[in-house]
C-alpha cells in the first residue's frame, strides 16, 4: 500500500513539474522602470529605475533618462515639481535629492547624474505640442548636476545652492511644506 501511494506521487509530481510554469507578475518597480526609461541606453535606465523606484519618494520621478558616447554616460533624473506624494518642504525636497543622486551612482556606472523638477505650463487647445515648431508643456523649477567626482560635496552645493538652480515661485512654495 506504501509503495502504491508513493508511486501515485511521483506520478503527481512529475506531471506537476512538465506543467508550463508562468512567471510572476513585474513588481510596480520593475513597471515604472520600464514605462520610463528612456535615452540611448534604455537598460542602463531600467536598471536605475528598478533602484529608485522601490521606494516611493515625496516628489515624483516622470522619466530616467541615460544617454551615452563611448564609454561616457550621463544619467537624467525629471521630477515632477506638483502633486507630491506627502508634504513636502525644502529640507525634505534637497534631502530626496541627495538620495537620487546617491542610489543612481550606486547602481551606474554613470559619470554624471543630471536632476530636474518641473511643472507644467497650460497650452490652449489645438496647440502644437511636439515637433520641431512645438510650445514648451513644462517649466524647469529646479535643476542640479553632480560628476561622480562631486558626489562627496553634493549637500553642502544642495544647501548652500552653489551650481544649484531654483524658480524664487518653487522655492517659496516649498518653505511652508506642501503637496505640491
Amino acid at each position: 500500500m506504501r509503495c502504491i501511494s508513493t508511486l501515485a506521487l511521483i506520478a503527481v509530481v512529475a506531471a506537476t513539474s512538465a506543467a508550463p510554469v508562468s512567471a510572476a507578475p513585474e513588481s510596480t518597480a520593475d513597471l515604472d522602470a520600464t514605462a520610463r526609461a528612456a535615452g540611448n541606453r534604455p537598460q542602463e535606465a531600467v536598471k536605475i529605475g528598478r533602484a529608485l523606484f522601490a521606494t516611493i519618494w515625496p516628489a515624483q520621478i516622470l522619466r530616467i533618462r541615460v544617454d551615452a558616447v563611448g564609454r561616457h554616460s550621463i544619467a537624467g533624473l525629471m521630477l515632477s515639481a506638483v502633486k507630491f506624494h506627502q508634504d513636502l518642504d525644502r529640507a525634505g525636497f534637497l534631502n530626496e535629492i541627495e538620495l537620487l543622486v546617491q542610489r543612481t551612482f550606486a547602481t551606474s556606472g554613470v559619470e554624471e547624474v543630471d536632476v530636474w523638477a518641473t511643472v507644467p505650463i497650460p497650452v490652449k487647445a489645438h496647440t502644437n505640442v511636439s515637433g520641431d515648431l512645438a510650445e514648451p508643456t513644462s517649466r524647469t523649477v529646479f535643476a542640479v548636476t553632480c560628476r561622480r567626482d562631486q558626489l562627496p560635496g553634493l549637500v553642502a552645493r544642495l544647501r548652500n545652492g552653489q551650481g544649484v538652480y531654483w524658480s524664487e515661485e518653487f522655492k517659496a512654495r516649498l518653505r511652508g511644506g506642501n503637496r505640491g
